[in-house]
């Protein structure tokens, strides 16, 4: 193909060489070129947060940047979120608060997680309702999802999700409520 750029990126703590078509996305291009497939796209818009990886530390839609981009840039996806072949914290807290049906949205919904605990490690229920509303699950009712990323924080019960009498929305548009209809 002509017009090919070669990129170099640091995936994962790896680094890598592409050459990527002037209008490849980052999510094609980790998918595609590096086989990382748990960054899946959905709705190739931003609106979803089912492409969420980190660019440089920060939490990106990665269907909206070039790959061309990222060029000379970290880059953290779902596969390198784990340390030591350790599911990370909030993996393992998704899985205990049922936090994921048909898993489609839950490696941008970590990330994004991840990405807020970093920046807060003692969040608040409406912090984390609020970080994650740009983030869509169709399956769970966010309920458990909330759940888990307040257990993974060390705020939760510990105890799988029930209610607690906030109303979880997704951004703001679907009201949700505690059992998920």
């Amino acid at each position: 193909m002509t017009g090919e750029r070669r990129i170099s990126l640091r995936v994962n703590e790896q680094d890598h060489e592409l050459d990527v078509a002037p209008r490849t996305s980052l999510a094609d291009a980790l998918r595609d070129q590096l086989g990382l497939t748990g960054t899946h796209l959905g709705c190739e818009h931003g609106m979803c947060g089912a492409c969420t990886v980190w660019v440089g530390g920060e939490s990106i839609r990665s269907c909206l940047m070039l790959a061309a981009q990222a060029d000379g840039c970290e880059v953290t996806t779902i596969e390198g979120l784990a340390e030591n072949g350790s599911q990370h914290p909030l993996q393992e807290s998704f899985s205990k608060h049922h936090a994921l049906q048909c898993g489609f949205c839950t490696p941008g919904m970590i990330m994004a997680a991840a990405d807020l605990l970093q920046r807060n490690p003692d969040p608040t229920e409406n912090e984390v309702i609020d970080w994650l509303g740009g983030n869509f699950c169709r399956c769970t009712g966010y309920r458990s999802i909330v759940s888990a990323v307040m257990d993974a924080a060390g705020n939760g019960s510990g105890e799988p999700a029930s209610s607690s009498g906030v109303e979880v929305t997704a951004n703001n548009h679907h009201p949700i409520t505690e059992n998920g209809r």
